[in-house]
């Protein structure tokens, strides 16, 4: 019988495909797919664990024999029969020969199926039998984790992409995804995710919008109601779940699915036309992108350079060391390279809140205890918290200057003195260059805006830096007060907001009076809701993920900036923003139209 889950849409489209749970064990579990080569060395990996397991009970009870009762000596005893039933060794076992699972997410996906079913017992004394199997379940995934954590390269213990869709289509159903997970999604075999937390304008939803992959989150009961290898569609307009679809059902969302593809291809199309308005008004546009080799996929989707070069991604995903500079180097130097002399911007990292380090690689700086990291120590404030750390990432982004331009941002930066410390910090790096005699370039300095404080002080910013970034998605949540990560509050996260779009309109109007370049890198420029108003507000930069690019350019290729008119004032003194800016678009839209 079919099922609907509702959610929030946060990423248009439609998926269909075959439900894989990402495990809701207690034990922190890794989740990747092996290569079909590797298949006997994981089943391997899962006997050596039961085996150890195994090894470890017999020798408690022969510990605590005697004076210890009878009954827990007999717990033991069920402990190691559970171990070597072959009926749970066989199931684990075809996780991984069957979907290619690693071990650890094979004894989480099997712990699930056996769960579901102590549920469903009607007899007490059964049902509690459940714990027993949960607790057997951690020591495997225990014992794994030990013997697998010096040999293991970090990257594959978290990764979601390694594997081979052999069969139907899979989707991904969790609790949450971070952020450096989503990441993993490039090239995956997921066709769209599911997660039960979030709102839509966390990163995970930022990342799955710009990898044009439908999702949908906030979706509460989403684990409870869908099982493994459910058929499962996931609605990304409507925020809509649908297990086990009828076959009307799944035929309609199909004929969807063909009609959206036809869109894509249409306007991919427009890749190679410049984004010139109907009125001669060239746009830049211009793309985000998390790793070095984003570049490519920006070029091919028509990108004139990158805007937001999000170096976090660098640092995350790791256990052990930071990158060095070295590695740093050579990651900015590939992206530049890739881009071919256009202009490449490289955020100085963003770590905090919902994107955190992996917690070996903190060292002292330690995060965990942090009640609200969006207001703790965070992106600008890690940096400067850490000079070494800091220092090194700018020598690598000056080492890459020489092989172009390059255009330096620093993140949440809000006070004169972290202005002063930024600065100092660039000459310390560039003047330690100089005495190594390390080849460096020049570079634009430039400043987020995406804290109230830089707004209401954007002119005075703009006496140090060459150029300002507007990020809208954390502009809005510190404007709002409103953790975007959030789902109790999702609604409250209101872009259209008359104090938010104020802030932009004067962000946009000071660095045009003092003839300094500025962007807008976040959701709102490839939310095509928002073109026109953008555009009445005086923005000639946006950036995005180079999937949003085409239809941003049709957008602005259809628009004719003279009949705009008065939109931005419109918008402005509005009592409805969103309402005015929708029908002020739709008027523009309708005069280009009848003046072609």
């Amino acid at each position: 019988m079919s099922v609907q889950v509702f959610g929030l849409p946060v990423s248009r489209g439609v998926a269909i495909g075959r439900a894989v749970l990402v495990a809701s064990s207690r034990v922190d579990v890794a989740h990747y797919f092996v290569e079909p080569h590797q298949i006997g060395a994981e089943v391997d990996r899962l006997r050596v664990a039961r085996d150890l397991v195994c090894h470890e009970l017999e020798s408690l009870k022969q510990e605590v024999q005697g004076d210890t009762p009878a009954e827990l000596v007999a717990l033991l005893d069920v402990h190691v029969m559970l171990l070597n039933d072959e009926v749970l060794s066989s199931a684990t076992r075809q996780w991984i020969e069957g979907r290619h699972y690693n071990a650890e997410w094979a004894v989480a996906a099997q712990l699930d199926a056996l769960t579901r079913q102590f549920d469903e017992m009607e007899d007490e004394y059964l049902r509690e039998r459940k714990s027993d199997v949960e607790q057997v379940a951690e020591r495997l995934l225990q014992a794994l984790a030990r013997a697998d954590r010096a040999s293991t390269p970090p990257v594959m213990r978290r990764s979601l992409t390694v594997g081979h869709d052999e069969g139907a289509p899979l989707v991904l159903v969790a609790n949450d995804i971070s952020p450096a997970d989503m990441m993993q999604f490039k090239g995956s075999v997921f066709r769209g995710f599911v997660t039960e937390v979030g709102g839509r304008t966390s990163h995970t939803a930022i990342v799955a919008r710009s990898l044009d992959i439908p999702a949908v989150v906030g979706a509460r009961e989403a684990s409870r109601l869908v099982h493994q290898d459910d058929w499962v569609i996931i609605d990304g307009d409507a925020g809509i779940v649908i297990v086990d679809p009828s076959p009307m059902v799944l035929e309609e969302y199909r004929f969807r699915q063909r009609q959206g593809q036809l869109e894509r291809d249409r306007l991919a199309r427009l890749r190679s036309r410049p984004a010139v308005t109907l009125d001669g008004q060239r746009v830049e546009l211009l793309a985000n992108i998390e790793l070095p080799g984003d570049a490519l996929a920006a070029l091919e989707a028509g990108a004139e350079g990158v805007g937001l070069f999000r170096s976090e991604f660098l640092f995350m995903n790791r256990v052990g060391e930071l990158p060095d500079e070295q590695e740093q180097f050579e990651a900015y130097q590939a992206a530049v390279q890739s881009m071919k002399g256009l202009p490449v911007t490289i955020r100085t990292v963003d770590i905090g809140a919902d994107k955190p380090l992996d917690r070996l690689s903190l060292h002292e700086l330690r995060h965990d205890h942090t009640l609200n990291p969006a207001l703790g120590l965070r992106a600008i404030r890690w940096s400067l918290a850490d000079p070494d750390m800091f220092e090194v990432q700018l020598r690598a982004i000056l080492r890459a200057a020489v092989h172009g331009p390059v255009r330096l941002l620093v993140p949440m930066i809000s006070h004169p003195t972290e202005i002063r410390a930024t600065l100092e910090a660039v000459a310390r790096a560039r003047a330690t260059l100089v005495a190594q005699g390390t080849p460096h370039g020049e570079v634009q300095l430039g400043a987020m805006i995406e804290v109230p404080a830089a707004a209401l002080m954007v002119q005075r910013f703009l006496q140090h830096f060459d150029f300002v970034s507007i990020g809208t998605n954390d502009l809005i949540q510190y404007t709002l007060a409103i953790d975007r990560a959030d789902e109790a509050v999702a609604h409250l996260y209101d872009p259209w907001h008359p104090a938010v779009l104020a802030l932009i309109a004067d962000t946009i109007r000071a660095a045009h009076a003092a003839g300094k370049h500025v962007s807008v890198c976040g959701e709102m420029a490839g939310d095509p809701a928002f073109t026109e108003v953008l555009l009445a507000f005086g923005l000639r930069s946006f950036s995005m993920h180079p999937t949003q690019l085409p239809s941003i350019k049709q957008r602005i290729l259809r628009t004719e900036l003279a009949t705009l008119g008065r939109l931005a004032q419109e918008v402005l003194c509005a009592e409805d923003p969103h309402q005015a800016g929708e029908a002020g678009a739709r008027r523009a839209r309708a005069t280009s139209g009848a003046g072609r």
